[in-house]
């Protein structure tokens, strides 16, 4: 018997409200399937499984408030029959705090592409209101239904409270969760101030090539940077469980999204050491309009093994963030600003540069291997056509 559980779904979630299945008893389900739907704080997640089997008990129903680790459904085993099986529990499991591997999903169906696009949570919004779905025009990516453009048709009423209340719902997770970072994660902090000319002028040669809509940011530039730093300094890479490292193989770089109702969220570009720019891109522009859409998938929210979060574009020059458990280390880009500059030859220069910083866990790193891993990304971003 194959228990499956609610996934650890990021520091600051530690339950969420089951709303809807995609499967029921006699299904077979494979690795990466989408097999249920929860309602967290932060946005309505596409549970996906991480096993493979044939569907025996559901043991939550729509609606319930399920707890982080909580024991979901169970299913039968390749070879196992139903009547050798016993009839499970609904008692909780113990909550399961580290991520479980990743597994790839496939494509959908040429059939499945041509859907309306409509958000979890905006389905079940609009069920819950007695709301016609199919007559709210969606403002997400492509066309998609989000949970905002169904509250806009409600009386603003109701809708103002329901979204007072999950943003301080979002608040409090997220205080909890910040708070329990800083109580247990021996924090340090060390930043560089990286030039960013080279970066710049290669960045407005390759965008000049490129249409409007296939330009790159600077922030894809900067995360591709992290990501291949990781692959020479893997100790800022993974996890802190259970008193040990658990380091990780795979490098699936979080990116910090502001929400348009308050908050952060910090969902998973996944191996991006190995993508190309062009590929960055279009993965962080899709991760950003589903977060802001309230749909994202469980994989991008479980498994990032370090974070970074970019506030220039909000003209700060540098942050020190607080580091997300069970994450060792976060990485932090402030604005791009001129500062005076010595060169090699020992002139002085305007020189566009930014401030990386880095939190790092003591636990698993010193100040020493963090400054060396924080020149490493300097120096990628000093070939960025290597990139």
């Amino acid at each position: 018997m194959i228990e499956f559980k609610l996934p650890f779904l990021g520091a600051d979630v530690d339950e969420g409200k089951l709303l809807q299945w995609h499967i029921k008893p006699g299904d077979s389900v494979k690795r990466g399937q989408v097999v249920a739907v929860v309602d967290t704080s932060k946005a309505a997640v596409d549970v996906e499984s991480w096993q493979e089997g044939t569907v025996f008990e559901l043991l939550a129903q729509p609606g319930d408030i399920v707890p982080v680790g909580a024991v979901l459904a169970t299913l039968l085993a390749a070879g196992e029959s139903a009547e050798a099986a016993q009839p499970t529990t609904a008692a909780e499991a113990p909550a399961v705090r580290m991520p479980e591997p990743v597994v790839a999903l496939s494509r959908p169906s040429p059939a499945a592409a041509t859907r309306r696009r409509i958000s979890p949570a905006a389905r079940k919004h609009a069920e819950d209101h007695g709301i016609d779905i199919d007559s709210v025009v969606g403002t997400g990516p492509d066309g998609a239904v989000t949970l905002q453009d169904v509250q806009r048709l409600e009386a603003p009423a109701q809708a103002q409270p329901a979204l007072a209340d999950r943003q301080a719902a979002m608040r409090k997770a997220i205080a909890a969760a910040m708070s329990r970072s800083k109580k247990e994660i021996p924090h340090y902090y060390l930043s560089e101030t990286v030039p960013m000319r080279k970066a710049q002028q290669w960045l407005a040669a390759t965008n000049e090539k490129r249409a409007i809509t296939e330009r790159l940011l600077m922030a894809t530039l900067q995360i591709k940077a992290v990501a291949l730093a990781l692959k020479k300094y893997p100790d800022m890479n993974g996890f802190y469980v259970d008193g040990e490292r658990r380091p990780s193989q795979a490098i699936h770089v979080g990116v910090a999204i502001s929400l348009r109702q308050g908050g952060l969220i910090a969902p998973a570009i996944h191996d991006a050491a190995d993508k190309p720019l062009e590929q960055l891109m279009r993965d962080l522009t899709d991760l950003v309009q589903r977060a802001r859409a309230g749909s994202l998938r469980s994989s991008e929210m479980s498994d990032p093994t370090i974070t970074v979060t970019n506030l220039g574009e909000q003209g700060v020059e540098s942050v020190f963030g607080v580091i997300y458990p069970p994450q060792v280390a976060l990485v932090g880009f402030g604005r791009v600003r001129e500062v005076a500059w010595v060169t090699a030859d020992g002139g002085l220069c305007a020189m566009p540069a930014t401030t990386a910083s880095l939190s790092g866990d003591h636990r698993v790193s010193d100040g020493h291997y963090g400054a060396l891993f924080l020149a490493e990304v300097r120096e990628w971003l000093q070939r960025p056509e290597q990139l």
